[in-house]
């Protein structure tokens, strides 16, 4: 296998003779055919090729294979956002009834997500710490329980999730382990090597590393056994009525049911289609993900350092850290560097959290994060303002966290714009 640095630039196309060396963007809607038997053939998934750009379209398969490459997987499919990533992730495997172990260090919007939208759709979640003993975990598991989700870097609590012990405890109960993948990507961690099941993506985030396209991505492992836990996983071991009575798992194998699912039935009915344009500006991304990610890590660590270090900082949270929690799974799991974010508590409380960012000039305030601009957000006010002050306090974040996105520019002038808008507090 070629290393991840070739994989970034060369995998998922490979032109022919006299074809385009860039990927092509197929920004068509639809796809001509001779026959209807032919088109039939499709629509019977006995076939491959493509008809209706909801379903599929070749410029996001490319790309899909990319990141598939990259993750180490069987089969990968792309999708509007991060979070329709994650609701197909999930709602591929559990549905009214059904129960989901889930971390409570996630990204707000997926806390949302289980704890409130699909809730509401008949699908329950528990939450658990990351750092939870494993009697707390095991004792999270219900006989209708049907995954695990996590994140490899919590955002922005930034926990890092020991993915071998989570995925034992999965595998345990005869359910697939699901990690969110975005903050490392697949050049500082692939947690399928570590025993994840499915990995998912925000790829509006460092795959993507410029801010100019929203999408998402899901990477099948192609390593959980579905027919070996056939009775808890009905939707693809038994036959879908709503598409020729298929069953995925006998007709597509470990390597293939999963997406092919997620793709023939979910992307059918949401039609979360990531549009050809923004694949084609993802690849573009990929491309130098490889080189990105180092320079994003090691403005990470130096601003992490610095404010460590500063009077007027009550903590910081960054894995690179010698006395972080979380430094230990770091060096296991993420040994050449976690991410660009690091999230701080500033001294005197929200008041002085909101000074602290009105006064920077570098550092942009957005609802964004990991991209090549460096930018800063408070958690509280904005991404997490939905949840109770209970509900931070369990998904790891105060009212006076920062979490800060550390981008391409000079590490010194990151630190400087730091130091100056600190003075201010």
């Amino acid at each position: 296998m070629t290393q991840i640095a070739t994989r970034c630039v060369q995998a998922g196309y490979a032109p022919g003779n006299g074809e385009p060396r860039q990927i092509p963007i197929v920004q068509s809607t639809t796809f001509k055919y001779d026959t209807s038997e032919r088109m039939g053939q499709l629509f019977d998934l006995e076939a491959e090729g493509y008809f209706y750009t909801r379903l599929q379209n070749p410029t996001n398969d490319a790309v899909a294979a990319k990141i598939c490459a990259l993750e180490g997987g069987s089969a990968a499919m792309l999708t509007s956002s991060g979070q329709a990533a994650n609701f197909f992730s999930v709602f591929n495997i559990a549905q009214s009834g059904d129960h989901v172990v889930a971390c409570s260090t996630i990204y707000g919007g997926s806390y949302n997500l289980l704890a409130h939208t699909m809730a509401k759709m008949g699908l329950e979640t528990t939450f658990v710490s990351p750092t939870c003993s494993d009697e707390e975990l095991e004792a999270a598991f219900r006989p209708n329980t049907k995954a695990v989700f996590g994140e490899t870097i919590a955002n922005p609590a930034l926990a890092v999730l020991d993915i071998e012990r989570f995925a034992a405890a999965a595998h345990a109960h005869g359910v697939p382990l699901i990690v969110d993948n975005t903050f490392p990507t697949p050049v500082n961690c692939r947690p399928i090597e570590w025993g994840a099941d499915i990995v998912t993506h925000s790829t509006t985030k460092y795959m993507d590393g410029h801010g100019c396209g929203v999408g998402g991505a899901i990477v099948d492992s192609g390593n959980f056994d579905w027919m070996a836990n056939a009775e808890r996983f009905p939707g693809l071991t038994t036959p879908d009525e709503s598409y020729h009575g298929i069953v995925y798992a006998e007709r597509f194998g470990r390597a293939g049911a999963f997406i092919t699912k997620a793709t023939s039935q979910l992307m059918r009915d949401f039609g979360s289609i990531q549009s050809p344009q923004n694949a084609f500006y993802l690849n573009l991304g990929l491309e130098s993900l490889h080189v990105r990610m180092p320079q994003h890590c090691a403005n990470g660590q130096a601003v992490a350092q610095f404010l460590q270090s500063n009077p007027k900082v009550a903590s910081v949270r960054y894995p690179g850290l010698p006395d972080d929690e979380f430094h230990a799974l770091a060096q296991k799991y993420l040994p050449n560097g976690s991410c660009g974010v690091v999230s701080f508590e500033v001294a005197g409380g929200r008041a002085e959290a909101e000074r602290f960012m009105a006064a920077l000039r570098l550092f942009a305030i957005e609802t964004h994060v990991a991209d090549a601009r460096s930018c800063c957000l408070h958690p509280a006010s904005s991404t997490h303002r939905q949840m109770s002050d209970e509900e931070l306090v369990a998904a790891g974040i105060s009212p006076s966290m920062v979490r800060l996105s550390c981008g391409l520019e000079a590490g010194e002038d990151l630190v400087a714009d730091l130091d100056q808008a600190l003075a201010s507090v």
